[in-house]
């Protein structure tokens, strides 16, 4: 297991601002994948500012796995910061990843996974402390083909009441 920050997670990176109430933030980052990572490596994507609420978000990738029987398996969620418990899985526990191309929704081979678990089982979350975004790695890929990680989150500052 590896611990991988990417470069808008970085201890010198400066973590975005809470918006105004109303007013959308966003943080996103990415990474590289040029080489196989392994099992229950951890990808450090981006920095929430202490105070966001998460309302969405995305994780986007090229087809990362082209094997004929991709095993490919990656979660989405939160590092500890010191007051929320990690939570690896919090924004998606996507299973295994295909990258096959759907013609209705994007006619080439690729990753668009939106946030689920946290935003569609329970509503939002507010983070206490400045927090990272974190890819885990469930289970390597079968054929590695390099490509870009990126996450997209989507936040309001001030928190909101969960429905």
């Amino acid at each position: 297991m590896a611990t991988i920050t990417a470069p808008r997670a970085a201890a010198n990176f400066p973590v975005p601002g809470l918006p105004e109430q109303g007013s959308l933030g966003v943080a996103w980052g990415y990474y590289n994948v040029a080489s196989a990572p392994s099992a229950a490596d951890i990808i450090e994507m981006c920095k929430l500012p202490a105070g966001a609420t998460v309302i969405d978000g995305w994780v986007i990738a090229a087809d990362l796995d082209t094997n004929a029987t991709e095993t490919l398996d990656l979660d989405c969620g939160w590092a500890a910061n010191g007051t929320d418990s990690a939570d690896p899985d919090g924004f998606g526990n996507f299973g295994v990843l295909t990258g096959d191309a759907v013609a209705e929704a994007r006619p080439v081979a690729g990753i668009r996974l939106g946030f689920a678990n946290i935003p569609q089982d329970s509503g939002f979350k507010t983070f206490a402390a400045e927090t990272k975004v974190i890819v885990t790695v469930t289970a390597a890929a079968a054929t590695l083909t390099a490509g870009y990680l990126k996450v997209i989150v989507h936040y309001v500052g001030g928190g909101i009441a969960t429905p």
